[in-house]
């Protein structure tokens, strides 16, 4: 049998990853971090137990690295129905939709997630192939948006996204959508019909927004 050549090869050990990343996100939708462990990881994709340490150094980074490409997938898998001559403000209101919703969708992976991104005890914030995907993405929606510095804007953005995420999935403490979508939305000056909005009309006045000042 003639060996396998490099370009299958790397295939297989593409297709290994993304095996142990799925399993991650089903597991821990399931049994969150803390009870989920490399093992049944690796039973829940089908591989080796060594397979997991051979792909990710840790259970941190493979669940970072997990979360980076389910919300690549979703944020992908939401731009694409848009029709070519979809607007700007019309994918950036839907990517912003996208990640708030696989929030909402997978609340124990996106906690899990934000918790490990946020202890300056386990590590930097992991910029992983997956996260750049997801990265390039956003920029990419920013700089059709009309960002005059994608890369910069995309550093704005994704902080703000962290917060709606962290508003909306703060334990016996979390905020609806609405004000924190209409919060967004007014950052980037988007129309709320635009995405999916979660309620026909915004809010009547958004949660940050200042009081008009009263006359002496």
């Amino acid at each position: 049998m003639a060996p396998r050549g490099e370009s299958v090869n790397e295939e297989m050990r593409l297709r290994s990853r993304r095996r142990l990343m799925r399993a991650t996100v089903e597991l821990v939708d399931q049994h969150g971090y803390s009870a989920t462990t490399l093992a049944d990881i690796a039973e829940q994709a089908g591989l080796a137990r060594g397979l997991v340490s051979y792909y990710f150094d840790g259970k941190r980074l493979l669940m970072q690295a997990a979360t980076h490409r389910l919300m690549h997938l979703e944020l992908a898998a939401a731009l694409a129905p848009l029709p070519g001559d979809a607007s700007p403000q019309c994918r950036l209101a839907t990517a912003i939709d996208a990640v708030l919703n696989t929030a909402l969708d997978h609340p124990r992976v996106m906690r899990s997630h934000l918790a490990l991104i946020l202890d300056p005890d386990v590590g930097d914030f992991v910029q992983d192939p997956e996260q750049r995907q997801l990265g390039a993405l956003l920029r990419e929606v920013l700089a059709d948006w009309g960002a005059g510095d994608p890369i910069a804007e995309h550093a704005v953005l994704r902080s703000a996204l962290m917060g709606g995420c962290i508003g909306l999935l703060l334990p016996g403490a979390q905020t609806p959508l609405p004000p924190i979508r209409a919060d967004l939305f007014a950052r980037y000056d988007l129309p709320w019909e635009l995405g999916r909005p979660p309620q026909p009309q915004a809010p009547s006045r958004p949660h940050w927004a200042p009081q008009e000042p009263t006359a002496p």
